[in-house]
């Protein structure tokens, strides 16, 4: 039975053929790509649960590709690159990924990465209450759906189980940490630009003035915390 299938888009072939040797070796389905353009092509016939996509291609980038996937799919999307400052990773994950791995990489950690992509949040009573009006917010976690504004608000599977983490803890402070190890998984903690960005994709889609947020609050050198009542 396959863990899913995986578009791996890297134009080194040798970084292509051991990611698809160990990802078939564990029971993924691969498909592979070698520039952004073929990636875009591939992604439309092989329809995978996740992409690997590398940042540094000739032609099309990783970044337009992974913006270009974005529009139609809210498939998980890990950037891989050998670059590491904190602004390429914003840069990349608002672009729309998911997740961000710096080459050199181990296959340990990126099969770890790969799961928490993959993963979603537990969608029992314990994870918090299955409908929630605040204001103009309307949210149905049982069909994923949200209105924002009278108007369907479109999120991608991080971003809600990231709203419905922060929902389930309304009213109070999360932590940083909390938050990454609830929605990305226990190997997460430090990341907290992971947070900024998206925290500021859902108040531009949730907030009436995202610059003045009402539901979704910073606490200052802590978290965040959701407020509103019913």
């Amino acid at each position: 039975m396959s863990l899913g299938k995986i578009l791996v888009v890297d134009d080194d072939p040798q970084i292509r053929r051991v990611m698809r040797m160990r990802l078939t070796g564990l029971g993924y389905e691969i498909a592979e790509a070698r520039s952004g353009e073929q990636s875009l092509e591939t992604f439309r016939a092989f329809l995978p649960d996740l992409v690997l996509l590398d940042l540094n291609m000739p032609g099309m980038g990783g970044l337009e590709a992974c913006r270009q996937i974005r529009e139609g799919s809210d498939v998980p999307v890990i950037i891989l690159t050998v670059r590491n400052t904190e602004d390429e990773k914003v840069e990349a994950l608002d672009a729309g990924a998911d997740d961000y791995v710096t080459k050199p990489f181990g296959m340990k950690e990126l099969l770890a990465r790969v799961r928490a992509a993959m993963r979603r949040a537990p969608t029992g009573p314990s994870a918090g209450p299955k409908t929630l009006r605040a204001g103009d917010l309307e949210i149905d976690f049982e069909t994923r759906r949200v209105k924002a504004h009278g108007q369907q608000v479109r999120l991608t599977p991080k971003e809600f189980e990231l709203l419905r983490y922060l929902v389930s803890q309304r009213g109070k402070p999360v932590p940083h940490r909390e938050l990454l190890q609830a929605v990305w998984g226990p190997d997460y903690g430090d990341e907290t630009e992971y947070l900024r960005v998206f925290i500021t994709h859902l108040r531009r889609k949730l907030e009436p003035n995202p610059s003045k947020p009402r539901y979704i609050l910073t606490e200052p050198w802590v978290g965040y915390q959701f407020v509103g009542s019913e």
